[in-house]
């Protein structure tokens, strides 16, 4: 007997509510196949869970281990719930449990370096038997598969529902928002190839099952089977839904290898196929190609190691965050939040007050930020600080970055995590990112702090000059290549220089941590920090810093370290005096970063700050 409770989570949209459906149609069939059945409830996890076990009398309760904070936070609501249970001797027991990708014993000898965990050349277990399941005899209501309409139904009368306006928020991509303003200016519509889908109507036997049929679904046996499409891609093939396969991974491959998890990251987050899974068919696949052996010059080497690193990947992070979970003595608590299927670690101090979020620069991470958090939020504010995808901790995917994908990163945190409108700080990039947010959702923003921040001011500019089109050239692929050479050699140097009043601040660990995320991944098809790297070279600032803070006016606080090295301090300083009216510029004797190479003073401004902001709201309502 299997039991699905449905509980709202901000990220399921509409389509991974119909993968959802899908799967749970396969899972049913499967499950009455072996005289078992699944019962379907709507309501809150620990309400269902309590009522199932009191009627059918179970002595555990099962459930997987859990990296994300939200689902963390859910498990422990179950056992409380079970715990104040009156009617057992002994209240029913949480069992955790989990297959292992890896056969680690123990997460704490865990490496932090993915140099020293691929030394260890661990073996990727092989995926189990099917379980032989009892058959259920008990007189049970097993409850009816919903509808996508009863779904939808029932999320949007959830309580934890996002209200409408925020929701919408969610929906207006940055593109959107600058495809009006081009049009409102005459100018021409974006260049968006990356975005480009082919309109192909869909077969039959298709395995994209959703309406917008640009990711994989269905059942186990339907991803399978599209996962062998995936790996024959170079082979051809009569059969038409595996010419749909391969026709969608064309479209798909933004990059070398990043349509494996374009069309298959749903289905592997859902769990409707393991990661262990495939990378079991992957080489198993590969092994048939080569008689029998392992070589590089497969028939089909690109998509069996899109495939086979992709998921190699997916677990070396929730391994490496999982082990960030069972710390105790870090300054303050690591949480984890999945966007768009990948991992994002966070934290947050403080219980009240004022919400306020901290960006990070490009390198760097939330622990960036290591004397400031705690200091801010002992000021009568509540702190959240996240590490951006393709840093630090967080995963790295095979994806195209862009500072409008950042941007909507930001965004959506401020959403689903933070739950209300914050006071947005960032330095260098992080600073260009939250002034992206204030730009395009300006709902979201209290008020902008820019530490140091990246974009250019430009006199007399009226309207967006930009284009997203962002094709990895052979320069940006040797420079990004150059780069990561040149910072393993000299990032304590260059750290360095960017702390020209306070180099003692430049210590081990902060150090250690960069080269410990520049030296992660490096390989073809799963690149990690090198296809961050290569967005340096593809950056498109070109919309300015002032036209983003336009109506902004009185909101905009601008921290500068007048001895940046990266910047000229003196010329910026004087251009946003002149064409950013309403701004409050505060210069320090410091360098790029000076939140963390004079940590007190800027505490105390960013405080102060607050404090006036939250004032002048509070005297504007009470008129």
């Amino acid at each position: 007997m299997t039991t699905l409770a449905f509980y709202k989570l901000p990220s399921y949209n509409d389509e991974k509510l119909e993968l959802v459906l899908f799967a749970l149609e396969d899972l049913r069939k499967s499950l009455k196949k072996q005289g078992s059945n699944l019962i379907i409830r709507f309501g809150n996890a620990e309400n269902v869970i309590k009522e199932l076990v009191l009627e059918v009398k179970a002595a555990n309760v099962f459930a997987e281990v859990e990296v994300e904070y939200h689902l963390q936070e859910i498990i422990h609501v179950v056992e409380e719930t079970l715990v104040r249970m009156p009617s057992f001797d002994r209240s029913p027991e949480i069992v955790l449990w989990q297959t292992p990708f890896y056969d680690i014993k123990n997460l704490k000898d865990f490496p932090a370096s993915y140099d020293e965990f691929e030394k260890l050349q661990l073996a990727v277990t092989s995926p189990l038997l099917p379980s032989r399941l009892p058959s259920a005899e008990m007189e049970l209501d097993w409850g009816l598969l919903p509808t996508l309409d009863n779904l939808k139904k029932f999320v949007n009368e959830s309580p934890s529902k996002l209200n409408e306006s925020w929701a919408l928020l969610k929906e207006m991509s940055s593109e959107t928002i600058l495809q009006e303003q081009l049009s409102k200016s005459g100018k021409v519509s974006l260049n968006n190839s990356n975005f480009k889908h082919t309109k192909r109507k869909r077969l039959d036997k298709s395995v994209f099952v959703t309406q917008k049929q640009n990711v994989v679904g269905g059942g186990t046996n339907s991803v399978l089977n599209a996962l062998a499409a995936y790996l024959r891609y170079l082979e051809g093939t009569a059969r038409d839904h595996w010419q749909e396969v391969h026709e969608k991974l064309r479209t798909a491959e933004i990059r070398d290898g990043a349509s494996f998890f374009a069309l298959f990251g749903p289905a592997l987050c859902l769990g409707i196929i393991s990661r262990r899974r495939v990378y079991y068919e992957s080489i198993k696949y590969k092994k048939e190609r080569n008689a029998g052996f392992l070589s590089p010059f497969g028939y089909s080497t690109a998509t069996v190691s899109a495939s086979a690193d992709t998921v190699c990947s997916m677990e070396w992070y929730w391994l490496l965050l999982l082990k960030s979970q069972l710390s105790d003595g870090g300054a303050y608590p690591i949480r984890i939040w999945r966007w768009n299927g990948y991992l994002i670690q966070y934290t947050v101090v403080g219980n009240r007050g004022p919400a306020v979020l901290l960006v990070h620069g490009f390198g760097a991470f939330l622990e960036h930020f290591r004397d400031n958090i705690s200091s801010i939020s002992n000021d009568g504010n509540r702190v959240w600080a996240v590490t951006v995808l393709g840093f630090g901790k967080s995963e790295k995917p095979n994806v195209v970055y862009t500072e409008l994908m950042w941007a909507e990163l930001v965004r959506d945190f401020i959403i689903e995590v933070v739950g209300e409108p914050v006071h947005l700080m960032g330095n260098s990039i992080g600073g260009y990112f939250v002034a992206l947010v204030a730009y395009f959702w300006p709902a979201l923003a209290q008020s902008v702090v820019l530490i140091n921040s990246a974009g250019d001011i430009i006199p007399a500019y009226t309207s967006p000059q930009f284009t997203k089109v962002r094709a990895t050239s052979g320069a940006t692929w040797l420079g990004a290549r150059l780069l990561l050479f040149y910072l393993r050699l000299g990032l304590g140097g260059i750290v360095k220089n960017c702390y020209p009043t306070k180099t003692e601040r430049v210590d081990d660990w902060l150090i250690n941590e960069m080269l410990r995320a520049a030296l992660t991944h490096t390989k073809s098809y799963d690149p990690g920090v090198l296809v961050v790297l290569e967005s340096i070279f593809s950056f498109n600032l070109s919309l300015a810093l002032n036209y983003l803070l336009e109506g902004f006016e009185g909101k905009v606080l601008i921290i500068q370290g007048m001895k940046d090295p990266i910047t000229d301090s003196k010329s910026k300083v004087a251009m946003l005096k002149e064409h950013c009216p309403g701004v409050v510029i505060r210069e320090l004797d410091a360098g790029h970063c000076p939140h963390d190479e004079k940590p007190e003073e800027v505490n105390s401004i960013i405080s102060q700050w607050i404090l006036t902001i939250e004032s002048r709201v509070l005297s504007q309502a009470c008129l």
